[in-house]
């Protein structure tokens, strides 16, 4: 599974990194942070978490 960031959409609401601070953090101006592209087993649940909770859709998930 890769996540993907739509840098562009993103305005920092902070979801991403609330939800799974193991994949997500925020950059200096508080907009979201990829800490990795490709989701470890075990972490595919906080990865759909903060996918999902994205108000903006900058976050996608792909195989």
């Amino acid at each position: 599974m890769r996540l993907e960031l739509d840098q562009d959409a993103c305005q920092g609401h902070g979801r991403c990194y609330a939800l799974a601070p193991e994949l997500f953090e925020a950059d200096e101006r508080g907009h979201c942070r990829l800490l990795i592209d490709l989701v470890p087993d075990g972490l595919e649940s906080s990865a759909r978490d903060g996918v999902d909770n994205c108000p903006e859709r900058a976050l996608t998930l792909s195989d």
